[in-house]
């Protein structure tokens, strides 16, 4: 799992790329609470269009991102979810709890 932060105007972005697994969720939760809490934006978007797979802890790193936004008073958005991710977000009934965004261009 590999990822990228850039921060501008109290928004957060983390893209994110490969597989969002229970091999990679914890060391990817501690680095993303870290970024948070070093900036605290108001907004958290993370750019999922490069997940290839998504399991539970996936799902739960997710939630956990967002339940820490809204105690902060923040917001998050999902970006560009990829097919397969987008799949278990509806499954999971999380595309009816969180923003789903797409930029242009993007496959919905």
């Amino acid at each position: 799992m590999e990822h990228t932060i850039k921060s501008e105007n109290g928004v957060m972005t983390v893209y994110l790329r490969g597989e969002m697994d229970h091999h990679n969720a914890a060391p990817l939760r501690e680095q993303i609470d870290a970024a948070l809490t070093f900036e605290n934006p108001a907004v958290l978007k993370l750019d999922l269009s490069e997940i290839a797979f998504c399991d539970s802890s996936g799902l739960g790193f997710i939630m956990g991102r967002y339940r820490r936004m809204e105690s902060a008073g923040g917001s998050m958005v999902l970006v560009n979810p990829s097919e397969p991710t987008m799949k278990i977000l509806r499954l999971a009934g999380v595309d009816s709890i969180i923003n789903v965004e797409y930029t242009k261009g993007a496959a919905k």
